[in-house]
């Protein structure tokens, strides 16, 4: 039986949280240093980037200061917002600038938002992604960056995302090879569908689960939804069910954990990072141990 990827981190490592990463959006006051050296010191394998804190550092830097602290970058976000109706000349080379981004961070996994809906045409929002997705292709296969879709959850198709689901993603990234467009599996966007686990499966058969993200759903929502994320534990999600379909589907990347929420980025970051492994370790990690 093959070895799940906390297990193969673990074992070289003998360290839990190997396969443990910080968004930096967890801990959204954070330069780009100081998240690294909190989780390179926490214990954690891996940090995920978001590109205005790696602009802000300048990315040859931010990538030695990875390096620096032997750790991963698990992900790179965000790419996207493709379904505007202005000029695609502008969405793509700023798509391209991300792929180049992501390789130079040594990352494979660019995240990518679909975008929303300029007009009330959703079906030609969807296939102006189709289209200029399928035109980035070839720029990330030469650079060997994965465009990982990340279906959100309904209630933004409108501003943020026109696919929802994980079968909108994987119909989406059918036509490309597996190892230049993936998908997210974002516990926030996708605990609701109730064909999750056929999704989960698909994905895995196809070798295209970029990233697996964890937070909870709050009930009830805060007044924004953006920033309605929670810690593992506090809200709604089996983690147990989702992480064996993760598990199952042969997934062998970090866990990563993204949460935005106003009162976790007005506490100390360093006590974010510790109650982010005590529930790692309680919910999370257990599902992904066979």
């Amino acid at each position: 039986m093959t070895s799940t990827a906390v297990e193969h981190l673990e074992t070289q490592s003998g360290n839990p949280y190997a396969g443990l990463s910080l968004n930096t959006m967890t801990t959204k006051s954070w330069t780009v240093v100081e998240a690294v050296d909190a989780a390179a010191a926490a214990g954690l394998g891996a940090v995920g980037l978001w590109r205005d804190r790696v602009q802000e550092t300048g990315v040859e830097k931010a990538a030695k200061i990875v390096r620096d602290a032997g750790i991963r970058v698990s992900s790179l976000c965000r790419g996207g917002f493709l379904t505007d109706l202005g000029d695609p000349a502008i969405a793509l080379e700023s798509n391209r600038q991300a792929i180049d981004e992501a390789a130079e961070l040594g990352t494979r996994e660019l995240v990518m938002v679909a975008g929303g809906i300029p007009d009330r045409d959703l079906a030609g929002a969807r296939r102006r992604l189709e289209d200029r997705l399928a035109e980035l292709v070839p720029y990330a296969a030469e650079r060997n960056v994965r465009m990982a879709l990340e279906p959100l959850h309904p209630m933004y198709c409108a501003d943020r995302a026109v696919i929802s689901t994980l079968g909108q993603a994987l119909d989406l990234a059918a036509p490309h090879p597996a190892d230049t467009v993936g998908v997210v599996v974002d516990s926030f966007h996708i605990w609701w569908d109730p064909e999750l686990e056929q999704g989960i499966a698909a994905a895995g058969e196809q070798g295209r689960i970029s990233s697996y993200q964890v937070c909870d759903w709050l009930v009830p929502m805060a007044a924004d939804p953006l920033l309605s994320r929670g810690m593992m534990g506090d809200g709604v999600i089996d983690f147990a069910v989702l992480g064996a379909s993760v598990r199952d589907a042969g997934y062998r990347g970090d866990v990563e954990v993204e949460i935005f929420n106003e009162d976790i980025w007005a506490t100390d970051g360093n006590q974010v990072i510790e109650t982010m492994k005590d529930r790692y370790l309680e919910l999370v990690r257990p599902a992904l141990l066979r």
